[in-house]
């Protein structure tokens, strides 16, 4: 197991209990209990969580996991969601993107197709795309999120405000019929409010694991969205009262 992928099981798994300790995680991960020691050391560097003698706590553990780990994890779901995305977007599409995983990945599929405008908040989806030629790339400016990788606040607003996509690609922390799409900061919630509201068609990217979770920001309610993108682990009931609120539902 690569080291990306144990310093994940092992934040998801602390997350979820609020703690663990060093022989269960050496037995989660089946490798040794000096390996789990280094892993815990470097995420409670990195603050992910709260080392404590013999294993770890949630702690001041974010609920929102940094891009940087769920970059390394690039599922065959993600991968088909963006797949299905991308197909959306006709030739010369003027393109939103707002920062994430499943975004990014639908940010690869778009530069490697031909041209098309990409409009992002997204640092690290600019920094892919900068030298692409076949794309004309515009940068929202605003404050940088750590977490997310994303700029913003009321400067990125106010760009977005000025400037109308085709077509806006939207990754959200939680998306649920009565709590509607939702992520961790109010700034960024703020922010991909803006992208929904100066688009023609508002699409959510989302794994099932986010379809009936609800996080602390609202970002809109489901009836603005015009299509959502998940995986077939989806569940059925959730998928139901989405499309009732207007949705069109996609499942790869």
């Amino acid at each position: 197991m690569l080291k990306s992928d144990r310093h994940l099981r092992i934040i998801e798994h602390v997350a979820a209990h609020g703690s663990a300790d060093v022989s269960r995680l050496s037995l989660l991960l089946g490798v040794s209990q000096a390996t789990v020691r280094r892993d815990l050391q470097q995420l409670s560097e990195q603050r992910l969580l709260e080392r404590t003698h013999g294993g770890a706590v949630r702690g001041g553990l974010s609920l929102e996991l940094p891009l940087q780990h769920r970059l390394d994890q690039r599922s065959p779901q993600k991968q088909a969601i963006a797949r299905a995305a991308a197909d959306l977007v006709p030739e010369g599409a003027v393109v939103g993107l707002t920062g994430g995983s499943t975004t990014t990945e639908v940010a690869r599929l778009l530069a490697d197709r031909g041209p098309v405008t990409i409009v992002t908040n997204a640092v690290n989806i600019a920094a892919a795309l900068v030298l692409r030629p076949e794309v004309t790339l515009i940068v929202v400016g605003g404050t940088a999120r750590k977490e997310s990788y994303e700029l913003v606040g009321p400067i990125a607003e106010k760009t977005l405000a000025d400037h109308h996509t085709d077509i806006a690609f939207l990754g959200v922390d939680g998306i649920s019929a009565a709590q509607g799409c939702t992520t961790h900061d109010q700034l960024e919630a703020a922010t991909d409010r803006a992208f929904a509201r100066h688009t023609s068609s508002t699409v959510v990217v989302a794994e099932h694991t986010k379809l009936g979770r609800a996080t602390f920001a609202k970002i809109c309610p489901v009836s603005e969205v015009h299509t959502l993108i998940t995986d077939e682990r989806a569940p059925e009931g959730e998928l139901a009262a989405i499309a009732a609120a207007g949705a069109r539902i996609t499942v790869v």
